[in-house]
């Protein structure tokens, strides 16, 4: 069969279509492309679309990300760790660690154990700042923030009952998050309490609905509640599809420093597009 080879990958349920940058170009992937091939019904189906490349410098990887709806935002935590298994998986960098280049800036990443999982470790960042938004029943905390995109995060009494398409485009759009807007994170203490992993749901600019898992978000989400004193860091958390992401690192002040993302980037299959 001729034509480009991709990787179906996901993080968590967030998942993607995956390109060797050494048989692949962004300039062969217009907007319209990308929606084509990342629509569910009449192509593989995917949250984005991820070119992976090696670079000049020793184990780094250049690393482009691209909405479903062609837009390109700087970093994708679940698409990085994809990104760090299918390096391995390609043999263009070394499992012990890597280093990813973004467009929100370098991120050091490594394999964990011999299956897929992966963790990322983010640039430091400031921390998410409370902003003026009127609450619906349930939601008691609004915060905003930049964590490789920006990202609002809502703490919610119960993230299960949540209307996150509805109410997260709502919030998506709302004027503190400036013309960009940012991803809405809905987040929640266990179900029935307790001190297990915290919930987490999230609707995703660029996608525009929800998705099933975001790692970025959920760093932003775990220095939120940590800042809170909700859930202290180091902490894990449970995506829409109940699997588990873990974060950890410290607060400096008003800095979030030395954050580490920990989940999957698992291989699905491979295809060839015609």
């Amino acid at each position: 069969m001729t034509g480009t080879v991709f990787y179906k990958m996901t993080g968590s349920g967030n998942d993607f279509v995956m390109l060797d940058g050494r048989h692949a170009s962004l300039a062969q992937w217009p907007a319209e492309a990308i929606s084509a091939i990342c629509d569910r019904r009449m192509g593989v189906g995917a949250d984005g679309l991820v070119i992976i490349t090696p670079a000049e410098e020793p184990g780094a990887i250049e690393f482009v990300y691209l909405n479903r709806d062609g837009s390109r935002a700087g970093m994708c935590g679940n698409a990085a760790l994809c990104s760090t298994r299918l390096a391995v998986f390609l043999g263009i960098a070394p499992a012990e660690g890597m280093t990813l280049l973004t467009d929100s800036g370098r991120v050091r990443t490594r394999c964990t154990g011999p299956g897929h999982m992966a963790e990322i470790g983010l640039p430091d960042f400031d921390l998410p700042v409370p902003v003026e938004v009127e609450s619906r029943p349930g939601e008691s905390a609004f915060y905003l923030g930049t964590v490789g995109v920006p990202h609002m995060v809502v703490v919610t009494d119960d993230v299960s009952k949540v209307d996150v398409p509805g109410r997260g485009r709502e919030l998506r759009f709302h004027p503190v998050t400036g013309g960009a807007g940012a991803n809405v994170n809905f987040v929640s203490p266990p179900a029935g309490g307790g001190d297990g992993p915290w919930r987490i749901r999230t609707y995703e600019r660029g996608v525009e609905e929800e998705t099933l898992a975001c790692g970025t978000g959920t760093v932003a989400s775990a220095y939120v509640a940590d800042l809170l004193g909700l859930h202290r860091l180091p902490s894990e958390w449970h995506t829409a599809r109940g699997l588990r992401l873990g974060v950890s690192g410290t607060r400096q002040g008003p800095r979030g420093t030395d954050p580490w993302l920990l989940g999957e980037g698992r291989l699905v299959y491979a295809g060839v597009i015609q």
